[in-house]
């Protein structure tokens, strides 16, 4: 347990939208919408019972490629095969839904930091302030071979891009002061030139001179996120970001993970309470722990082998285990590779195969189940009472909701749990704020340029 004292105060919930939902054979489930990657009025749905449910945001993740590998596989999991691109998608909901927070990932590796900015901007701008970006930096190889590489950058490089990318990306927010456009008829003067503000950034990776032409957006900056839990990308959330979604399985680490990453805070001369930290959830919710354990059984029989063997490989770094005895354990030669992608999968995959002794049947279905996040099966109140545990002992600060399929998953957890949360205490009742950043608590920052600071709004 944590040293503190257990917290008071209410959680955040963010809500992870896959397509069809987090459960690997989700578009199986005679619950879900199978077409979902492109159909908008799914995702009007789903953004909306999240509203209803008075969660802090919803996520959409991102990748700029369709999924290589064997296409025997691939061909029974469509997910991230054919779907919206994720800005664009938020522009529609934004102008559908009126309180929510509206975050989506866009990569460092395979954009240029004046699109990105000036795109969050203007979404934030159309949204009203509900904008939230979360920074990644591609760990797929099929991307490169989209933007004239044939090698991914590594790991290192990948961080040290994104660095640069982000701080690039925050200073072009900051080219208009907030009372830069005047907008006066009578003086025929539209903006204040002296509010005007250029950037002249030459860095390792980027040469922007800016400025950004859309003025500065109602939050002052989008939302930061990010998600990796490598020392790199620790060190980046510590830094920079205002909200990280990670993978915990144990109180004891969640606990470990949150002191670590907001220790690392102040030397980047930040105080805790400027980073919330939302570890995944794939809550299964019942009535009674009975019914939760039916649906998730069948969730769990739908996954095909081949789809399961699939993702199995690609968190080992592409060791092919289709050779293999199913019911046999993880070979001793899939213990020594290495990725260049989610080194957070990898470990967690060989600790599970090592310290539980799973077969590799078991261990598909551990990862693909749930996309290697914690899944907590049971009733209402007893998701609650887990919830509650890791957020009063300092676990997180909330939790990133991941339904196992939707609309139904998603509907469970609000008609169910949410009731229960709201009753002690832990969540909203309503919307108090109209941003993000008020949702999340977090203070509008302060132009780089402001010769005094900004009123908070």
């Amino acid at each position: 347990m944590a040293s503190s004292p257990a917290r008071r105060g209410q959680m955040h919930l963010g809500a992870f939208f896959h397509p069809t939902g987090n459960h690997v054979a989700s578009w199986l489930h005679p619950g879900a919408q199978p077409d979902a990657g492109l159909n908008i009025d799914h995702y009007i749905e789903i953004t909306r019972i999240a509203e209803r449910g008075r969660f802090d945001m919803i996520f959409l993740a991102d990748a700029v490629a369709t999924r290589d590998g064997n296409l025997d596989a691939l061909k029974r999991w469509p997910q991230y095969m054919a779907y919206f691109e994720p800005t664009t998608l938020l522009a529609a909901l934004a102008v559908a839904t009126q309180h929510i927070g509206l975050v989506c990932t866009a990569t460092t590796s395979y954009n240029e930091p004046y699109n990105i900015a000036r795109r969050f901007a203007s979404l934030d701008m159309i949204s009203k302030g509900r904008i939230g970006w979360n920074v990644v930096t591609s760990a797929n190889l099929t991307e490169a071979y989209n933007f004239g590489r044939e090698a991914h950058f590594e790991h290192g490089e990948r961080y040290d891009r994104a660095l640069e990318f982000t701080e690039v990306v925050q200073g072009l927010w900051d080219s208009w002061d907030d009372d830069a456009f005047l907008i006066d008829r009578a003086s025929a003067t539209y903006f204040d030139p002296t509010k005007l503000h250029y950037l002249h950034h030459k860095g390792e990776h980027f040469s922007v001179r800016g400025p950004l032409n859309v003025a500065r957006s109602p939050q002052g900056q989008p939302v930061l996120f990010q998600a990796g839990s490598s020392e790199a990308g620790k060190e980046a959330a510590a830094r920079f970001a205002e909200g990280v979604f990670t993978g915990q399985y144990t109180l004891e680490g969640a606990q470990g993970f949150y002191r670590d990453l907001k220790g690392r805070m102040a030397k980047y001369g930040r105080t805790p309470d400027q980073l919330l930290i939302l570890p995944g959830l794939n809550a299964i919710p019942g009535r009674t722990e009975a019914e939760a354990k039916e649906k998730h059984a069948a969730l769990q029989a739908l996954i095909h082998p081949d789809v399961g063997l699939e993702l199995l490989s690609n968190a080992l770094g592409g060791f092919d285990l289709r050779p293999y005895d199913l019911d046999a354990k993880l070979p001793e030669a899939a213990y020594a590779m290495t990725t260049n992608g989610s080194t957070t999968a990898l470990r967690n995959v060989l600790r599970w195969a090592r310290e539980e002794e799973l077969t590799i049947r078991q261990l598909y279905q551990r990862f693909a189940g749930a996309r290697g996040q914690r899944t907590l099966v049971g009733s209402a109140v007893q998701i609650a009472d887990e919830m509650e545990q890791w957020f009063l002992n300092h676990g997180s600060d909330g939790f990133l909701i991941q339904p196992s399929h939707l609309p139904e998953g998603l509907e469970d957890f609000v008609e169910l749990v949410v009731p229960i949360l709201q009753e002690r205490g832990l969540l909203r009742r309503d919307y108090e704020g109209t941003t993000l950043r008020e949702h999340l608590g977090l203070a509008r920052p302060v132009s780089r340029h402001a010769a005094r600071p900004e009123a908070a709004e």
